[in-house]
């Protein structure tokens, strides 16, 4: 039998730990699911869709979002919702997918898109008021015991109300853009129950 020195089976195990350590964690599995065409878009787009992919990176996570059936050459508004349908609950502004000549549209977002991303909410404090319709606080908690809320869901608005019209849609004006004068909700993850969106399979 053979015997291994001290040195040689120290090197070994470096190797080993080294080899471990490049090896992806068990956190970089994607996740990927559908946004189908909300109850509102239904009739005016009724081929639009989004196919979602979550890719987490540890400390952050990144989202890419590939919708099509569009109306071409427009802006539309993604935020992280509590609740796919109104009245949609918390929620917050992530970013813009503009689609291109073919309706289709990417975007890719960086952030936390799992089980934890939440909104806390511990106590009422001033805002900056930057827009007419900005509240000058947020509103006080109601259970200052429970103040987190977990936001799993994800909706698609028209930037504007004249786009959606343009689109066949209704018009009516929506609180979903960065300047609270967006148009209809277009896409949405009614697909999973209102209590677990996809971003609760997020890990």
């Amino acid at each position: 039998m053979s015997r291994i020195s001290h040195g040689s089976l120290l090197a070994s195990l470096l190797v080993s730990s080294a080899l471990l350590a490049a090896s992806p964690p068990a956190f970089a599995k994607k996740y990927s699911f559908d946004m189908p065409v909300s109850a509102g878009a239904a009739t005016c787009l009724p081929n639009a869709t989004a196919h979602v992919t979550i890719t987490p990176h540890g400390a952050t996570d990144e989202m890419h979002v590939r919708a099509k059936g569009l109306p071409p050459n427009t802006d539309f508004d993604l935020f992280v919702i509590q609740v796919p349908t109104a009245p949609f609950g918390f929620s917050w502004y992530q970013g813009d997918v503009e689609t291109d000549d073919n309706g289709v549209g990417n975007g890719d977002f960086v952030g936390r898109f799992s089980v934890e991303s939440t909104i806390i909410d511990p106590n009422t404090a001033p805002a900056p008021v930057v827009f007419p319709t900005d509240a000058a606080s947020n509103p006080a908690p109601l259970d200052s015991n429970a103040p987190s809320i977990q936001t799993y869901h994800l909706g698609l608005w028209f930037n504007r109300p004249k786009d959606a019209a343009r689109a066949g849609c209704a018009d009516t004006q929506t609180p979903f853009n960065g300047e609270h004068d967006a148009g209809v909700q277009v896409l949405n993850t009614a697909n999973f129950p209102a209590d677990s969106g996809p971003l609760r399979n997020v890990k």
